[in-house]
């Protein structure tokens, strides 16, 4: 586990403690932040704690080809019951997923640092939102960052049934339509595991990631 100073650098991510942990320290800049998720690595801590970057093995991953879309949920999108937009409304977005509670979750890990970092990474056009409303209010989306070729999904919330599967769905399809290679979401969870992600090692998913 590594002791990050005021320099731009990360370890590689094989050197990472099993759990997981591969350093403590930095800052949320948005140069570091790129250089964390182009490097395989992302934040993940609570409030009160030290910056802590992950590294997980194996990795959660969707294959897009692989999605898993219910009969009720194809029912429920061609029944037109939401809108779906894509980074419309980004502030909106973390700032539901930070307040959303979640089962079996005390509190949450998006610090209002976290949210000013990664609004900072929107306005480069590199962190990205989907929104889905009902009428014409906001009830679910998810963020990530965009690398060109792998989307790093964050977080996702749902303030009515099924609103966040949407926005998973639409955005899968989107990164289809332009030919991207994985979406990344980082650790397993069985709502992920649901509409087709599955784990990988984490020597395949840096394969991948270095792959352009």
């Amino acid at each position: 586990m590594y002791y990050l100073s005021e320099d731009l650098f990360f370890p590689p991510v094989h050197l990472a403690h099993s759990s997981g942990i591969i350093g403590l320290g930095g800052d949320l800049s948005p140069e570091r932040l790129q250089l964390a998720y182009k490097s395989g690595i992302f934040p993940w801590f609570e409030d009160g704690e030290p910056i802590t970057w992950w590294a997980p093995n194996p990795r959660m991953v969707l294959f897009l080809e692989e999605l898993i879309v219910s009969k009720s949920m194809r029912n429920i999108i061609n029944r037109k019951i939401f809108r779906v937009t894509f980074n419309q409304n980004f502030r909106a977005v973390i700032s539901n997923c930070q307040q959303v509670k979640r089962e079996g979750q005390n509190g949450t890990w998006i610090t209002n640092d976290m949210i000013e970092a990664y609004c900072k990474l929107h306005d480069l056009g590199i962190a990205k939102s989907v929104e889905v409303l009902e009428n014409d209010q906001l009830v679910g989306g998810l963020y990530g960052v965009d690398l060109g070729h792998v989307f790093c999904g964050e977080s996702m919330f749902s303030l009515v049934s099924n609103a966040s599967k949407v926005a998973f769905i639409f955005l899968v399809n989107q990164l289809k339509m332009e030919n991207y290679k994985l979406l990344d979401c980082q650790v397993y969870n069985e709502h992920l595991e649901s509409l087709g992600c599955r784990e990988i090692a984490r020597e395949e998913f840096m394969a991948i990631l270095n792959s352009f």
